[in-house]
């Protein structure tokens, strides 16, 4: 199928041109409008389908209930808003309870339902944190890292952990992400830790950040901290909550500058995203949703209750390039789960998930592998 008369994103701009799909993925791209018969976009943007690593749930459901069909329910909310590819992300819960949520997940993996985001991956986020930045996270299954149980958990799900996160404080934390390292991309997260202590995590092995600015110390002059650490490692990807709550517009641009071509969009939603205004649940704890904050009974903000291409959205409204923006919600996150090669940016070989939009953003129609969602 050609489809022609378009604006392309090839990564850096939008280049006037066509493109066919072939099998379900990208086949030619050209910078010309052929005369043969095809779709003819009339002149609309094409941008590839977005890629959430961080989003726990939406709809009213949680990745981490354990429920297939409540996963498959989060995943044709993420196709029908452009998010195409998605890593599920767990909570700070029991073993048990993980590796039930984690078996769902490698179920959907393998059955690909019609009209769902592509299950690419999980976050594993949780449980080994600090109690002192533990945020949203429970508190009651806070563990130090274990290398064995995570293997176990890894194993059980057929590899599908492609991002680990942990406090860099914690004992064992450097041995872990020594070995972790081997077998998916390492996260900092939920922690207290200082300059040192992050980069030596970091040295060990560890290539992501989880939430930038959230569950972490804040840059000060004297005490850098985990922040300053991951800026001057320029093989860390940041993860940045743009949904003009947890993140003000002006530390969105400093992020940008602070980890150039480097920052990574997430949406870290909820259950409620998508939902009413109300009372929800997250890791055994209550969180209720008001205006579209979503907080504990204790006044700390959980995750979002947006989904990743109104991040998108916010983030070149608060004045970030266009093309970085979309660079950071597609082939960043991409990279950072090992899947590269299949999604995350328009070229001949890889699945044609892509989104038809207008020059600000606004969709107009979503494809997975070449066919328009209903």
């Amino acid at each position: 199928m050609l489809f022609k008369n378009a604006m392309i994103f090839r990564g850096r701009a939008f280049v006037h041109g066509s493109f066919s799909v072939e099998n379900g993925r990208f086949a030619r791209i050209l910078d010309t409008v052929p005369q043969e018969a095809g779709i003819d976009l009339e002149g609309a943007y094409v941008i590839p389908g977005l890629v959430d690593i961080h989003n726990h749930g939406n709809s009213g459901a949680d990745f981490s209930d354990g429920d297939l069909q409540g996963l498959q329910t989060m995943a044709a909310y993420l196709a029908g808003n452009g998010v195409t590819s998605f890593a599920p992300a767990s909570m700070t819960l029991p073993y048990d309870v993980l590796a039930r949520a984690f078996d769902t997940a490698r179920q959907l993996y393998t059955q690909r339902p019609a009209g769902c985001a592509r299950l690419m991956g999980i976050q594993m986020e949780g449980p080994f944190f600090s109690e002192k930045k533990k945020g949203a996270q429970n508190g009651a299954y806070l563990k130090a890292p274990d290398f064995e149980a995570f293997r176990q958990l890894y194993e059980g799900c057929g590899g599908l952990i492609r991002i680990v996160d942990l406090a860099p404080e914690l004992p064992g934390a450097v041995e872990f992400t020594q070995q972790a390292a081997k077998l998916c991309t390492v996260s900092v997260a939920h922690t207290d830790a200082d300059y040192q202590q992050t980069l030596a995590v970091f040295q060990a092995g560890a290539t992501h950040l989880t939430h930038l600015y959230n569950a972490m110390p804040s840059i000060h002059h004297r005490k850098p901290g985990p922040i300053g650490a991951a800026s001057e490692c320029s093989q860390v990807i940041a993860e940045l909550i743009c949904d003009g709550q947890h993140v003000h517009p002006s530390s969105v641009r400093m992020a940008f500058r602070l980890f150039p071509g480097r920052i990574c969009l997430v949406s870290d939603a909820l259950r409620c995203c998508g939902m009413p205004d109300g009372e929800y649940e997250l890791g055994g704890q209550q969180v209720f949703l008001s205006g579209g904050i979503a907080r504990l009974s204790d006044g700390t903000i959980a995750g979002s209750a947006t989904n990743l291409y109104e991040c998108m959205r916010n983030a070149v409204a608060f004045g970030i390039p266009v093309d970085q923006a979309i660079r950071s919600a597609t082939i960043l996150p991409a990279r950072q789960l090992g899947r590269e090669a299949e999604i995350g940016s328009i070229e001949p070989g890889k699945l044609a998930d892509f989104v038809v939009c207008t020059a600000d953003l606004q969709r107009k129609a979503v494809y997975l592998g070449g066919e328009q969602l209903a």
